[in-house]
């Protein structure tokens, strides 16, 4: 099957995983516009809906699908602020694709109710992580977000990263001020600069760079701990407590 970034608003993407066929699946659609361009261009032919959260640059577009494919397959975490989903997930149950199952992952932080959702070599992980980053924490707590990063770090290196953004660029100004001697994370720096120039998504990117450059998968290693204990004038050893610092230096950091 053939992945696609459909861009949508600003910097968002819409995931479509697309069968010989045309036969798609899609991933949090802000906008149904870019589906049905796609559609029209590619053939395409939406099948399912995974929904990560609730917000409306990631489920803005469903009503409009629906309404042009009303056999969709909708699949949504518990949340009564997702109102169109015909199939509600939690963590531990799988999605099926043509075959392919989807494990649904509870990973809370970004919003209460955030799930992903990993299968195929692919983990479709809406705003809980980014290339390079995180997702804010509107709605969970720093120890939620550090055991849901962690849950997610945890899978095969080899998978690809699907998240919702394109906050990369943005994402390496900000790694490299904490972390500004790490070689992996200057070369990925470069290889996105590259991308974006050319037009390029810089996503999916395996998981095992990220777990070599993206802080917040890091908050173990002494070049992040001292970085935050600088910061922060005092000496930290709790975990969540790192996470929560450095967190909050990425929320108020200006490049």
């Amino acid at each position: 099957m053939r992945l696609t970034a459909l861009p949508a608003f600003e910097d968002n993407y819409i995931w479509a995983l697309v069968a010989d066929d045309g036969q798609a699946l899609i991933v949090d659609p802000g906008q149904a516009g870019p589906v049905l361009a796609a559609a029209a261009a590619d053939g395409l032919r939406p099948q399912a809906l995974l929904l990560t959260h609730h917000h409306a640059d990631h489920i803005g577009g469903v009503a409009a699908l629906l309404e042009r494919y009303p056999s969709l397959a909708i699949h949504a975490p518990h949340d009564e602020r997702i109102p169109l989903a015909t199939h509600r997930v939690a963590d531990g149950m799988s999605v099926q694709f043509l075959g392919q199952p989807f494990q649904v992952l509870s990973v809370p932080g970004h919003t209460r109710s955030h799930v992903a959702y990993v299968g195929g070599g692919r983990l479709f992980c809406g705003d809980t992580l980014f290339s390079l980053g995180c997702g804010r924490m509107f709605e969970g707590t720093p120890s939620q977000m550090l055991g849901s990063l962690r849950r997610l770090a945890s899978l095969p290196g080899e998978t690809l990263v699907c998240c919702g953004h394109e906050y990369t660029l943005a994402n390496a100004a900000f790694a490299l001020h904490v972390d500004p001697a790490n070689a992996a994370l200057q070369r990925r720096q470069q290889e996105a600069l590259a991308m974006r120039e050319n037009a390029r998504p810089t996503l999916p990117t395996p998981l095992s760079g990220e777990l070599a450059t993206n802080p917040f998968l890091r908050t173990g290693d002494s070049a992040i701990r001292d970085a935050v204990n600088h910061r922060a004038g005092r000496q930290i050893s709790d975990d969540v407590e790192i996470f929560a610092e450095l967190r909050r230096w990425k929320d108020e950091y200006r490049a």
